[in-house]
């Protein structure tokens, strides 16, 4: 056995903890299915969304965790529930009229209001593997109106009419009195409107596989439960697909988590060993409230992805999963960053710290360099100071700061200058408040101001830090006062970065006549 392998089996990094509990299952015998399902599930009624990816990256993180300490072959299906009833027309689509006359009918049978696809679901269907393609995914791609249609799910779905009696008493304790009165795990779809009913069973028959019941106009109807005529509602069909597909592992919402027994003794019910499963944490808007959808509160995809990388967002995303992270704008310079000295730090460590360290699980083990040999916070800085309107002024920085570098040879590096000046103008720029400095600051920038001014040593990094270190070491304690001073008076921020390299990056002289500015109270 390697040393990679023997540290996958030990590592603590949550992608290995959850693989090795699914190589547990099948510790004395391979899977009869031939190989190992991952899933997630999507409810198709609006577009897809920032939790999805990481709903999907986290289950890929734990796939290929699994495919480094075993041989058996895997699947990820990325599963939609567009049987479901429409239950209300979107705020955020067109021809809202229109759709009004098809509430409660299956999304797959609402005609889409883009006018693009055949339905509604279909439409949502195909923007969610948009959205997982771009991502590089790899997927099985199932939806439900295909899965009850088709006869895939006709054997779980005679076993849930045989077993109906069982299954019913392990929903009924999970519901109100008045709810209990006209539950069914059964939802028909009507012969004539196509609308899913919420109707309770005048009769389950287990021997023929059918229901009876009532429309809402009275009319008795006798359907299979098999062939598309039903769909079971949404927590049986939870419990009933795993059983259905044989699903090794799911993960899922925090909101989910109470009701993981009911999922689990379904499954069970239905013949089938429930899966493993991961309840992550909520994401949490800058005051603290829970992000949803429809407040729009938050952060989206498409706007982590107008300042930063995927692959930013794929650490913060691995980043402690079982606790509730704040998911806002201001997070992201220092994913930036902290993605950055974890790739940086790689190649020096052993197996068992690349094996926690986040880029493993997010390159899947093949780990490129970075090229940002200046951090994010500093390009931001710079975008400050310099009042960059466009990349390539950051870049008459950078170029003399590091002659080696270049767009075509530092490509990370380019694209974050593009983020930067763009996060400046919308979000450092209107918050950009500078304060005069008190008499203490003043003496101390004046000394550092001088000492800069005749400075004729090497323009570095240590060298510089070491002169502004020495000016405050003196006259402030604690010393960050004056490191805070720095950034309020020179930089109008309440933290940046390290200075003696920001002098490096924007220039000895350069620094001097910022330092003159702020000194005759110019800076604004």
């Amino acid at each position: 056995m390697s040393d990679f392998l023997d540290a996958a089996m030990i590592s603590k990094a949550w992608p290995f903890e959850e693989a090795r509990r699914v190589l547990k299952r099948y510790e004395k015998s391979p899977p009869e299915k031939g190989y190992v399902l991952f899933e997630t599930g999507y409810g198709p009624s609006g577009l897809p969304h920032i939790g999805t990816f990481g709903e999907v990256l986290r289950t890929t993180m734990i796939r290929r965790a699994f495919e480094q300490i075993s041989d058996i072959p895997t699947k990820l299906i990325c599963f939609s529930d567009d049987l479901d009833g429409m239950r209300k027309v979107p705020g955020n689509v067109p021809n809202g009229e229109m759709l009004q006359e098809h509430l409660q009918q299956p999304l797959t049978s609402v005609p889409d209001p883009f006018g693009e696809y055949e339905s509604f679901g279909h439409h949502n269907n195909a923007m969610l593997r948009r959205f997982l393609d771009t991502f590089g995914f790899e997927y099985e791609f199932i939806s439900a109106t295909e899965f009850y249609g088709s006869g895939q799910f006709d054997t779980v779905l005679r076993r849930a009419a045989e077993r109906y009696d069982d299954i019913m008493k392990v929903m009924l304790k999970s519901l109100r009195e008045e709810r209990q009165q006209t539950y069914s795990i059964f939802l028909p779809l009507h012969p004539e409107t196509g609308r899913v009913l919420y109707v309770p069973m005048k009769e389950v028959n287990a021997a023929d596989g059918t229901i009876t019941f009532d429309d809402e106009d009275g009319r008795e109807w006798v359907l299979p439960v098999t062939g598309g005529n039903v769909k079971l509602q949404w927590k049986p069909d939870f419990g009933a697909r795993w059983a259905a597909l044989g699903v090794d592992f799911e993960m899922y919402g925090k909101d989910h988590s109470t009701n993981t027994p009911i999922y689990d003794r379904i499954c069970e019910i239905l013949g089938q060993k429930a899966p493993e499963h991961f309840t992550y944490e909520l994401f949490l808007d800058e005051n603290g409230q829970k992000i949803s959808k429809s407040s729009g509160n938050g952060i989206s995809i498409d706007e982590w992805l107008t300042y930063a990388s995927t692959e930013s967002l794929s650490y913060f995303m691995y980043q402690k999963p079982k606790t509730a992270k704040r998911l806002y704008f201001d997070v992201i310079p220092r994913a930036v960053d902290e993605y950055h000295q974890q790739l940086r730090a790689y190649p020096g460590q052993d197996a068992a710290q690349q094996l926690n360290n986040p880029v493993h699980h997010i390159h899947n083990g093949d780990v490129p360099e970075s090229k940002m040999v200046v951090p994010f916070a500093m390009l931001l800085n710079l975008a400050s100071v310099a009042s960059a309107q466009d990349k390539e002024t950051l870049w008459g920085f950078i170029r003399r700061y590091a002659p080696e570098a270049s767009a075509e040879t530092h490509p990370d590096l380019d694209a974050a200058a593009g983020f930067a000046v763009k996060y400046y103008e919308d979000f450092v720029a209107p918050a950009k408040t500078y304060r005069t400095p008190t008499a203490l600051e003043r003496d101390a920038l004046q000394d550092l101001r001088d000492q800069l001014a005749s400075y004729d040593g090497p323009i570095e990094d240590e060298a510089l830090q070491s002169i502004v270190y020495a000016v405050g070491r003196d006259r402030f304690d604690p010393l960050r006062d004056w490191f805070k001073a720095i950034y309020e008076v020179l930089l109008g921020a309440s933290q940046g970065p390290r200075f003696g390299g920001f002098i490096a990056l924007y220039g000895v002289d350069e620094t001097v006549a910022l330092i003159d500015k702020a000194l005759a109270g110019k800076l604004s």
